[in-house]
């Protein structure tokens, strides 16, 4: 450990973007928690089988990989809609290692609604209309989440009396809307929105506060016709690899994001 190592929670990390956050933090010195929760998602002939694994798997591999490499972490599952779970995971934290300084919600409920009635998307997997079931589990854990690990992080952080703090929530979506993902579009309209205003509220005890929109990332669900779709949309330069979208984590979290704060950072 340096002058510099911090500790940091990231949801969601044991697939995916994630689970390079966690890797790329831990390998520049930083102390992670690793929160999860592992899903079984029924048999759907449009989603590929293996985001169906990756959601199934544990954060093991995750650990293996940040302590084969000399890093610290512990890796805790993690039901984020169940409000008690957020505090434990600070427990967790500053039992293991100290108080957290870097927060990243990269944790999503994602699931597919629309206000069509439609069966399927434009890649074939199941949809369902927008429902107080849809929202429930959207919001809960986009939303409602992002909003009380945000709230937990600022309370310790204050009450330690606090200098130093990095929080990045993850995006996706648009100001107009997101077809056929219309609650995950907005939930993270939500967790940006926290986010913003955190930045605003916390500056003043040394803490930044940015959403980063990544690019179409393979995370096990890009398929051919994704990346062809992709190859001519002149919003993305092609489809990202998770490393790609932890490298501006890091940065984000070093000294040289020291000013950036209250952003929308859009990567292409």
């Amino acid at each position: 450990m340096t002058e510099t190592s911090r500790v940091a929670i990231v949801t969601g990390a044991n697939h995916g973007i994630g689970a390079a956050i966690a890797e790329r933090l831990a390998a520049e010195g930083h102390s992670v928690v690793v929160s999860f929760l592992a899903l079984e998602h029924s048999a759907d002939q449009g989603t590929p089988e293996q985001l169906r694994e990756n959601h199934l798997q544990d954060a093991s591999a995750v650990l293996e990989r940040i302590q084969r490499q000399g890093g610290r972490a512990i890796a805790v599952s993690a039901d984020l809609t169940d409000a008690e779970t957020i505090p434990r995971l600070f427990d967790a934290a500053e039992e293991t290692f100290g108080p957290v300084d870097i927060l990243v919600n990269n944790a999503t409920g994602s699931l597919r609604d629309s206000f069509k009635a439609a069966e399927r998307d434009w890649m074939g997997r199941a949809l369902a209309g927008v429902s107080a079931s849809s929202f429930d589990r959207q919001f809960g854990v986009d939303a409602r989440a992002g909003a009380l690990m945000i709230s937990e992080f600022a309370s310790r952080l204050q009450a330690r009396q606090g200098t130093w703090g990095r929080i990045i929530s993850m995006t996706s979506g648009g100001e107009k809307g997101f077809p056929q993902e219309v609650s995950y579009g907005a939930a993270k309209a939500a967790l940006v929105n926290y986010t913003l205003s955190a930045s605003l509220e916390l500056s003043e005890f040394g803490v930044t506060a940015n959403a980063l929109h990544p690019p179409v990332t393979d995370t096990g669900w890009v398929t051919d016709d994704v990346r062809e779709a992709v190859k001519k949309n002149d919003a993305f330069f092609s489809v990202a690899e998770p490393d790609e979208v932890a490298d501006v984590v890091a940065f984000l979290v070093s000294e040289g994001g020291r000013r950036i704060t209250g952003s929308v950072i859009r990567m292409g």
